[in-house]
This record gives structure tokens, sequence and C-alpha cells, in this order.
């Protein structure tokens, strides 16, 4: 895989550059919640600034149906990129259209440009091959040369990861380089005791990570939603907790499985349960209820883990040499059941090994409690793309820079 370095080292100046970034971020009536996301692709822009490039940046933002919808217009995002990078960015109202070619045609050396978001053109994410690569062409035209760096897209085979490569020069931003560095350090060089912990909503997006990891975890530790289809398999009563019955014959083969591979699968010792989901809104006091895992109430739902699996977990990683986190432990969103989601990231700071906060809502976690980010070994930006490469699936988007 060709890296950034190689291409500056070949020499950008007055060349037109396409970054293909991840600029999903939250927003909450147009401003954004988090920028982290934005940050994380500085590094590679900043560098082809200062190398003379003539930066042209996508990303596709949310889930519009293939037509530009204001709700997900990357404006704010052009706005905020430019803040950072102290100088302004150059917005183009669509992508491909009249508003960004007079746009990249206007570019100088060292300046930026933010094309519309991709996904408000249905070709973007199309299943169909030729529709996909039509956008393509359509996107090559903008540029002289490609640099992906949007790692949490390279799962998606869509024309701005997946095609557009094909047609251009390519090499593998800083972001993508170091994630991919990262993710080697938790499948091929992995320093044990190796404790994954794993939370989120559904077990159903966690089966086949899970699968996998069954042959290569020392520990497993299980939180958040997901945990109640666990608890589930093992007999327990789980009240009006988040469960997915449907997954139930495959959670009880993982226990045995991990029963007979020797791999730890550590579960809730006690929740906290209440009468009904808090609202997230206002944060209003929800004044719940500690309870064992093994007796929730049948009127109850279960929302955080509690203050003995705080403990238990923080023990089972306090001497890990590596940790992979994914997925909330409760809905820390809420000041009432945040401490679980505290906990575990507090024990990834206190712990002497190498730590992964494995993106998505994790990631959101950890700044939304205030912690420092530099406290982490990393924090990435892609949660879907981290599973994947974790499951050991081919990512389409690093495929395509591949030389």
């Amino acid at each position: 895989m060709k890296t950034i370095d190689q291409l500056l080292s070949e020499g950008v100046e007055g060349k037109r550059v396409f970054v293909r970034a991840d600029l999903n971020v939250p927003l909450d009536s147009g401003t954004i919640t988090d920028d982290g996301r934005i940050r994380a692709v500085l590094p590679t822009v900043k560098a082809l600034v200062a190398a003379g490039a003539r930066v042209v940046v996508a990303s596709h933002l949310g889930r519009p149906k293939g037509a530009p919808d204001a709700a997900f217009s990357l404006a704010p995002v052009a706005s905020r990129l430019g803040e950072l990078l102290g100088s302004g960015v150059v917005f183009a109202t669509d992508t491909v259209g009249e508003s960004a070619r007079a746009a990249v045609a206007g570019l100088i050396d060292g300046q930026v440009a933010v094309v519309e978001n991709l996904r408000f053109n249905p070709g973007e994410t199309s299943k169909d091959d030729a529709e996909r690569g039509a956008f393509a062409d359509r996107l090559a035209e903008l540029a002289d040369l490609y640099v992906g760096d949007g790692f949490g897209a390279v799962h998606r085979k869509h024309a701005s990861v997946f095609d557009l490569p094909a047609r251009l020069p390519h090499a593998a931003g800083y972001l993508i380089a170091t994630e991919v560095a990262v993710l080697k350090k938790l499948t091929e060089d992995v320093r044990r005791p190796y404790v994954v912990a794993l939370g989120g909503a559904k077990v159903s997006d966690k089966l086949a990570v899970i699968d996998e990891l069954l042959g290569k975890a020392d520990r497993l530790l299980i939180g958040g939603g997901m945990a109640y289809t666990f608890l589930k398999a093992q007999g327990h009563e789980v009240g009006i907790s988040l469960l997915q019955e449907d997954q139930i014959p495959a959670v009880t083969e993982y226990i045995a499985r991990a029963e007979k591979s020797g791999v730890e699968l550590v579960l809730p010792v006690d929740v906290l349960v209440a009468p009904e989901f808090p609202d997230l809104r206002t944060k209003a006091p929800a004044n719940p209820t500690t309870v064992a895992a093994d007796a929730i109430p049948a009127d109850q739902e279960g929302l955080d883990i509690g203050p003995e699996t705080r403990k238990l977990y923080a023990s089972k990683l306090a001497d890990a040499a590596t940790v992979f986190w994914n997925g909330p432990m409760g809905v820390f969103e809420h000041p009432d059941y945040a401490e679980g989601t505290k906990a575990v990231a507090q024990a990834l700071v206190d712990t002497h090994g190498f730590t992964v906060v494995g993106g998505g809502d994790s990631a959101a976690a950890v700044r939304t409690l205030g912690f420092d980010e530099s406290a982490f070994g990393h924090i990435s930006t892609g949660g879907g793309a981290s599973l994947e490469y974790l499951e050991g699936k081919t990512l389409p988007g690093l495929a395509a820079l591949e030389d």
C-alpha cells in the first residue's frame, strides 16, 4: 500500500488531490457536537497543503437517500475544517456539478475545497457496478491524485472508496496507515493477556467478531444491551431489557465454546435497572435500582452494569498487555447510567498495556465523559470498519489502495 509520504516525495505541488475523508460527525440542529473525525484527517490535509497541493476533500454524512437534504449538508463541517486549519476553505454546494467544478478550478496551490455530501448522489452507494463507476468517473474529473483517509468508510464498497482509486494514482493517508498498523497489533502481533471489552445495544452486531475472538483473545468482557441476551441464554430473567431472542442459540454456543477453548467470558454480576428508558434530552433523574444480574425484576429494564461489575471488569483489565474496547456498557448519555462506561474507560487509562478504543459510541463516550484522548493507545475513527477487520474480512476501501 503506497503511503502519503511516498506521494509527497514524488511532488504534489499544483496537483489536484482528492482526499476521501470520513467527516460523518454528529450534528444537533446543524451544530457539530463532536469534531473528532474532522481532527483525525488534519495531518493528511495539512501535509498536502504544506506541499502546495490543491486539496479536494469529500465525505459522506448520515444516510440521505441519494438526493440533497439540508439536514445532512457538509457546510458546518467545511466551516469547522477551515477553523481547525486556520484558513478558510471553499465549499461547493454540490459534489460533481457546476459548483464543485468551479470550486476546484478556482483553487490555488495550498488551498482546500470541500464538496457537498457524497451520498446526495445515488451513484455513491449503488450496488450496480456501472452506476457506481459512472459516478466515480465524474469524481475523477475533479482530481489528479487520490488519497484515501476515511477509515470509517473503508468497509463500504462505495464509489468514492472502492471505484475512484482505480481511476487515479492513489495512496493511503496518515489516518488509514495508523488505523491499519494498530489493527495489526490486535490480529498479528498480539501481546498477552489480550482482553476485549464489548458493549453496545445489539449482540447481532458483534457475533462475527466474537466468533473470531474466541480463538484469539484471553478474556471477553460483555456489557451494554447485548449482555442481556447472554444472561437470558444462561436462563436468567432479564425483564424488559433489550433482548434478541433469535440470537440466543448462537450466544449459547459461544458460551460453551469459550469454556471449551479456555477463553474467560465475563458477564455482569449486577446491573442498574429502572421501569423505563431515561429521557436523554432533559437528563432528568432516573433513580435506578441496583440488582443482581440473575435477579432482574420482570417489569424492569437493565440500563448499565452495576458497581460490583465495574470493579470486576476493572480487575480483569488491570493486567492486560493488549485491550480492545468497542461499545458502551450502558446508556452513557444519561448521567445516572454513565458509570459503567466510565469505569471501563478508566480501567483502560490505568492499565500499562496497549489500549484501543474501537470507534463509534465508545470514542464518543470517551470524549463525552471528559477523558484525555492521549491517555489511550489509540482511538479509532471507524467502529464498523474496525470490527470487520477483526472479523478477518477484506475491506473494499483498503483493497482498493493496494498497489
